[in-house]
């Protein structure tokens, strides 16, 4: 079956409704010598044969449906319900775009409302927005969102180095060109001043440690700061949101409420902010109104993006919304309830420090950190990660952890294993064993 299925006589049919007599007329005005470059292209594939070379490829990988994974580092393995995908494959919503006719859009519009309310009730926040490409960008877009808060009369912008070493890179390429100063700031230090902006903390950190917010915020408000926090929703689950802690700006990564690993994407970057910032925010606002007959609609009520407005009254240039993406999360949410996401944060908790406590007995393996911990924690091994990686693939069917060396040269030869409620117990044991042969 070939990809194109024109006849001959669809091709003339195509070429006289042009006004040509042939191909190479339609490309005249090509210079001749780059006109119709050889490529050297193998010979084309039917559909069929096309497909038994794919799943040939696809049968190279090693997924998370393969053997036990221990690897997160921003991207994680949860429990996707099968509802998720019953409602995303639904024509109606997988086909949608942007919702610029509300009076055909209501059901587009009042998913992405709710899913604003559990994000907002969530982070306890008191505004949400619909959304950004992943949490790095909405990480960057709070850095601008305070900038702008301050008129751009403040440039310095203090980001803990705990904070996802990827987002901290969006963040210094996302706003380079706005004159920003990006320091890193540490717990304790005294550089924050009346040039600050925001300060950006992560919550856990990138290391998986839970720290108190409430002196953070203090000491940025001291100092007129915005206090911007990345946080992990399935954590605040459990924990107390950032908004309680004094927050200003609350955003993270939201692959884990439904969307899958997806080997990298598409992800989603949830955003939410205090109602007097709302305008300085970039993205999409849904609300919910009345009609002229007293019934309950929804409608876009702020929309801050170039393609809306005067590109000099936008806050923010992003062209989609993850609309897709943001409903996985709100029927991830819907589905689970309260109660449900308490009890997948209990899950990743109890089996997290369960695993944390076995490996930490093992001769060679040492726990870095004893303080309070989500569903992350670093080990130092005793040999290099990398060499502890490739054996738990090759010998045990294991991914493991990830090798923070890569990001920090004091933490080389530290390992960053994650457990989540898709890790059952027997799998931890299987990965302590694993550890004790290499220990050995």
């Amino acid at each position: 079956m070939p990809y194109i299925p024109h006849s001959d006589a669809d091709h003339r049919a195509m070429l006289a409704a042009v006004g040509v007599q042939s191909v190479e007329e339609l490309f005249a005005d090509v210079p001749a010598r780059v006109r119709f470059p050889g490529l050297n292209l193998p010979s084309a594939l039917s559909e069929m044969e096309a497909r038994w070379e794919l799943e040939s490829l696809a049968r190279s990988n090693f997924t998370t449906a393969d053997g036990p994974c221990f690897l997160g580092a921003g991207a994680y393995h949860h429990f996707v319900p099968a509802v998720v995908d019953a409602v995303l494959r639904r024509g109606e919503f997988y086909t949608a775009y942007t919702p610029y006719q509300p009076e055909v859009s209501q059901g587009t519009l009042q998913a992405i409302f709710e899913y604003q309310t559990m994000i907002c009730a969530l982070t306890g926040m008191e505004v949400s927005n619909a959304s950004h490409y992943d949490g790095a960008t909405a990480a960057a877009e709070a850095v601008v969102t305070a900038a702008n808060v301050h008129r751009m009369k403040r440039r310095k912008v203090a980001i803990s180095p705990w904070v996802h070493p990827e987002y901290r890179a969006v963040v210094r390429t996302y706003t380079q060109g706005m004159e920003l100063e990006i320091g890193d700031w540490e717990i304790g230090d005294q550089g924050l001043d009346d040039e600050t902006a925001c300060l950006v903390v992560q919550y856990p950190d990138f290391l998986g440690r839970v720290e108190d917010l409430t002196p953070l915020a203090e000491a940025a408000h001291a100092a007129g700061a915005l206090l911007v926090v990345v946080a992990d929703p399935i954590a605040l689950g459990l924990l107390k949101p950032p908004g309680e802690f004094g927050a200003d700006i609350v955003v993270g990564e939201g692959q884990g409420m439904g969307a899958g690993l997806n080997f990298g994407g598409p992800y989603l970057g949830f955003f939410a902010t205090r109602e007097e910032y709302v305008r300085r925010m970039a993205g999409r606002l849904v609300g919910q109104t009345v009609d002229v007959e007293g019934k309950r609609g929804f409608v876009l009520t702020l929309s801050t993006r170039e393609q809306h407005i005067r590109r000099e009254k936008a806050t923010s240039n992003i062209c989609t919304n993850q609309g897709l993406v943001a409903l996985a999360a709100a029927v991830y949410m819907a589905a689970l309830g309260r109660c449900g996401m308490r009890q997948v944060a209990e899950l990743c908790y109890h089996r997290a420090h369960y695993a944390r406590q076995r490996i930490g007995e093992i001769d060679g393996f040492s726990v870095f950190d004893d303080g309070a911990f989500f569903k992350e924690f670093v080990v130092r091994c005793p040999c290099p990660v990398q060499e502890v990686n490739e054996y738990l693939l090759a010998e045990w069917g294991i991914i493991g952890g990830y090798d923070l060396g890569r990001d920090y040269a004091q933490l080389d030869g530290h390992m960053l294993l994650c457990v989540t409620e898709m890790n059952p117990r027997e799998e931890i044991d299987m990965l302590v064993a694993a550890l004790e042969e290499v220990a050995a």
